[in-house]
């Protein structure tokens, strides 16, 4: 196609919402005339879905409850005031405390006012936190974060010892987990007040929890007397939680304009009601998905954004398209495996990474690139007559654009004015919203995650099964056994009970290890 059909086609191709600043550009996708005719159905499908979710329809079964994320920024469109009351009273409640912290009402058990955050989650309880704190986030900010987002002993040392006592005494700490038994976040906490009474420090007088009424957690909150709690309903999955408490508060303490932020992602909810396929762009995002992996996740999705503020951008778009879409059956019951993987980085920096291959090798997927318009908040200096740094970020996206095109792959640009809180709002709500389209377009439901409760599950039997290889291992007699042997006296999978005992080997030093010729000969004995 040539430069001037290209540019025509640049024309009737790119959705703009002028007073939001954002536009998005399909044009580099080769979809052809009928395409549009051809998901008519399957879009009038997924808008009634949409409907009928946002109107409070239950939209997970197995948990038997409804998915209202779109709420928390428009807590009008609640289906009762119950819900909207709840909402609105919440966001009310995050602002006093905020306020309270950040004006020395309260403070740290010594009487020093708060200075830090440590946030204690994992998945969307600390990827969107993350990805606001590294968006957002400024020398400036009136609080720093720091999150604790595995179970990673190494990880949390590193955290705890680079806050030392001495910060760790003035450091607010905010634990999120919706049921309060999610193992990583429990395992996290229970080492920082470890290191908080190791320090002398009297934990419940620095944190706060957010979790579900009644939850393991709430009742920890409650018996310890921590300082606040937090509500996080059971109709906000943890993937689209960063516009309640999980994302507001410890946004609110780093000093971000969170009101900003929901009104943002309000004005792109309200720009994706419309049933009009060319005026929403969160419906012809998901076409464009449904286009690029052939509606069966044939090619992966490339998130490439132009803005080092939205590095972890990719990472958040992970879970919330892949944990949202990757199912093994349909809403019919059937097995269909349906997925959509998604990796990215930042540009430029891709042009020294895999952006060769995804120009010259397997084309096995079709990219977006997200551009930033505004390069900085200040003045520039030219880095070469006539040129500014942000000129080259910009030709470099323009560039791979082209290159790409060129090498028959396939792409989406996204772009919006500048970063900020309400930019940023308004492409989480892009985004969730695409999500529950492409869902519908595709006929699966985008709010459960058996595969993730299965992983948890099996960790599960894991753990159980070492307390009988410890057991075992107390019980045997002095001569080393290898890991058949001691499996076999526990009715247990051998491979299973090997892992078991290399990892013990490592991190307990009672038991010890015999290397053998391979694995099998391996032995094993507590001394």
């Amino acid at each position: 196609m040539n430069t001037t059909s290209l540019w025509r086609r640049f024309q009737n191709s790119v959705l703009r919402y002028p007073d939001l600043g954002f536009s998005l550009d399909y044009s580099r996708m080769r979809f052809s005339d009928t395409f549009f005719d051809s998901m008519r159905d399957c879009v009038a499908r997924s808008f009634e879905g949409m409907k009928q979710l946002e109107a409070g329809a239950v939209a997970n079964p197995d948990e038997k409850r409804m998915v209202g994320h779109y709420w928390l920024r428009s807590p009008d469109l609640a289906p009762d005031l119950a819900l909207r009351d709840v909402v609105q009273t919440t966001n009310t409640r995050i602002k006093l405390f905020v306020s309270e912290v950040h004006g020395g009402k309260v403070v740290a058990a010594n009487g020093q006012p708060f200075k830090e955050v440590l946030v204690v989650g994992i998945g969307g309880s600390a990827l969107g936190p993350q990805l606001v704190a590294d968006a957002l986030g400024t020398a400036n900010d009136a609080m720093k974060v720091h999150f604790l987002d595995n179970t990673d002993p190494d990880g949390i040392d590193r955290i705890l010892d680079a806050l030392g006592n001495a910060r760790l005494a003035q450091t607010l700490v905010i634990v999120i987990s919706k049921s309060g038994g999610t193992k990583e976040t429990r395992n996290g906490m229970l080492e920082v007040q470890a290191r908080y009474k190791a320090a002398g420090i009297p934990f419940g007088a620095h944190a706060v929890a957010v979790t579900g009424e009644g939850s393991e957690l709430d009742k920890v909150a409650q018996g310890e007397k921590w300082m606040c709690r937090f509500p996080m309903w059971d109709w906000v999955g943890g993937r689209t939680s960063v516009t309640s408490a999980v994302g507001l508060l410890p946004a609110a303490l780093q000093g971000f304009d969170v009101v900003a932020m929901l009104q943002g992602a309000a004005a792109m909810d309200a720009k994706t009601r419309v049933t009009d396929v060319s005026k929403n762009a969160a419906m012809m995002l998901a076409l464009m998905w449904h286009y690029g992996c052939g509606g069966r996740g044939e090619k992966d999705m490339v998130i490439l954004p132009y803005k080092d503020r939205l590095v972890l951008f990719s990472k958040y778009l992970q879970q919330l398209v892949m944990e949202s879409i990757g199912k093994e059956k349909d809403l019919d019951g059937k097995v269909v495996n349906q997925g959509l993987a998604v990796y990215g980085n930042k540009g430029s920096t891709d042009q020294h990474a895999y952006v060769q291959q995804l120009r010259d090798g397997t084309p096995n997927f079709f990219a977006t690139f997200i551009e930033v318009r505004k390069a900085r908040a200040g003045a520039s200096m030219e880095v070469e007559p006539g040129v500014e740094t942000g000129d080259y970020l910009e030709g470099f996206l323009r560039g791979t654009r082209a290159a790409l095109y060129e090498g028959g792959r396939d792409s989406l640009t996204i772009s919006v004015p500048e970063v900020n809180a309400f930019q940023l709002g308004l492409l989480i709500a892009l985004y969730e919203r695409a999500v529950g389209f492409y869902a519908g377009l595709i006929n699966v439901n985008a709010y459960h995650q058996p595969g993730v409760e299965a992983g948890k599950k099996a960790a599960t039997r894991l753990l159980q099964l070492q307390a009988k290889v410890v057991d075992a291992l107390k019980k045997q007699e002095a001569t080393p056994r290898t890991a058949e042997e001691i499996a076999a006296g526990i009715d247990a999978d051998a491979e299973d009970v090997y892992h078991i005992l290399t990892h013990l080997s490592e991190n307990r030093p009672a038991v010890k290890m015999v290397l053998g010729q391979n694995p099998g000969q391996d032995r094993f004995q507590m001394v």
